[in-house]
């Protein structure tokens, strides 16, 4: 809402926003952000959701109306100039590592832990890894709406502890947080969810990302510094900050990045998550998609797809709650359960003559919900009185597959279609495991960009 009233403003409009109690810091960077430090807003008292109607009524009479009125017949100030940020290449400090680190951590820059102090000579190593320009904008970022350039991305790769080769990786990075698919703007929304970065191709071996055992552990360099610096960069370059524009309930934190184990996958002639994205076998790429929460399918048994498979299938669906609105209802059909399976049981699958998409397959028609505990789901989450799936297939908003029946205990499926299931070979090669999680939609689709080698 402030972003349309900042071009209101710029249009010579008046405007007033409305802000809950709970998201007024979140509205004061915001504003700064649109060039409006005192665009203003009414208040919205409490959280709406809580309230009785009369008591909603009352505070609106009382607090909001008044003051939407007051700012329809106001001017705001544009701010000063002598507030501006630093330029991308300023020297913002000298001194010693510890209070280089204080000066960062007392200006937001820093995620509270130590970071590599980033010198001209460590930026220029990083750079030489790249044929892209310095001065590149790799696309803009919400909600700062600052240019991510190919600078900024070395900065940021010194910061988090990243070695210089790795450069290629950050920029594919960059590239993916600013893709619009992605949805970079919702990084700091109420879910609190957090990116899973995944890694294909030859980079990695050649840059030594860990692929089997412990593969979401912190450890490994290129797997714990890669996954802080997307954190590094949502803070630094989009402005998420928390207590401001980054709002998540409880949050997360950062996650390693991980890598699909390759060799695995070539052995039993499956495809990789980069193929299966539409990228060509040995592309580099990395897939970024971002998750509220997950969960272990710990020491499964079976000797068979199905006895196999109907573990992940039931972590699937017991990771979609909430979520099941990306599927239908906030967002159509956007949806996509990740499933992690470590190398023993993808051979023990495909040994049966399995290939991936039978695997998709069998998890479409069994992570299933029945038709009444998903309309149920949909009301709760929606806040809309009446979810009929027959009357939303009739209307051609969804799939025949959700009204086959009139049964209410007819089973129907947390995704669309088959394709929508994403599955990724990684892990120790000998534990009978399975990792599902729970996806957030358009808050977070998931995209995968070439890494520039």
């Amino acid at each position: 809402m402030l972003r349309a009233s900042a071009a209101c403003e710029a249009a010579g409009i008046p405007s007033s926003s409305l802000v809950s109690d709970g998201f007024v810091e979140q509205a004061r960077a915001t504003r700064v952000s649109l060039g409006y430090p005192a665009l203003p807003w009414a208040r919205l008292v409490g959280h709406p959701a809580v309230q009785t109607p009369e008591e909603l009524r009352e505070n609106v009479l009382q607090v909001t109306f008044p003051e939407i009125v007051g700012n329809l017949t106001g001017r705001i100030d544009e701010g000063d100039p002598a507030d501006a940020e630093p330029g991308p290449m300023d020297v913002v400090f000298r001194g010693g590592w510890s209070a280089l680190n204080q000066h960062f951590l007392e200006r937001s820059w820093s995620d509270g832990l130590p970071i590599v102090p980033p010198t001209r000579e460590r930026i220029e190593a990083f750079l030489a890894h790249t044929r892209r320009d310095r001065d590149e904008v790799l696309g803009v970022l919400l909600p700062d709406n600052r240019a991510a350039t190919v600078w900024s991305v070395a900065v940021n790769g010194v910061m988090a502890g990243c070695r210089p080769a790795y450069m290629p990786v950050l920029v594919a990075l960059a590239e993916a947080m600013a893709d619009p698919r992605y949805g970079v703007e919702h990084s700091g929304n109420t879910p609190g969810g957090e990116t899973l970065i995944i890694l294909n191709g030859p980079v990695v071996k050649s840059l030594g990302f860990n692929f089997t055992q412990g593969v979401m552990r912190d450890g490994p360099q290129a797997n714990t510094t890669v996954g802080r610096f997307w954190r590094l960069y949502l803070r630094n370059v989009a402005g998420f900050l928390p207590h401001g524009t980054d709002k998540a309930t409880f949050g997360n934190t950062w996650r390693v990045a991980i890598a699909e184990n390759e060799d695995a996958v070539r052995e039993i002639g499956w495809t990789t998550l980069a193929q299966d994205q539409g990228f060509a076998p040995g592309d580099s790429t990395v897939t970024v998609a971002r998750y509220t929460g997950g969960g272990m399918a710990s020491s499964m048994s079976g000797s068979t797809p199905e006895e196999l498979l109907a573990y992940l299938a039931d972590g699937l669906v017991k990771q979609t709650f909430w979520q099941i609105m990306f599927s239908v209802g906030t967002g159509y059909g956007r949806l996509r359960p990740l499933a992690l399976v470590t190398p023993i049981i993808a051979r023990t699958i495909a040994r049966a003559g399995w290939s991936k998409a039978d695997v998709k397959r069998f998890l479409f028609e069994r992570a299933r919900l029945p038709a009444w505990e998903f309309e149920r789901l949909l009301r709760d989450w929606t806040h809309k009185p009446i979810w009929n799936l027959a009357e939303e297939v009739r209307a051609g908003r969804i799939p025949q597959v959700y009204a086959e029946s009139d049964d209410p205990a007819r089973a129907v499926p947390i995704a669309w279609e088959p394709g929508h299931f994403m599955v990724v070979v990684t892990g120790d090669p000998l534990r009978t495991s399975g990792y599902m999680f729970g996806h957030n939609g358009q808050l977070g689709f998931p995209v995968t960009h070439r890494v520039d080698t």
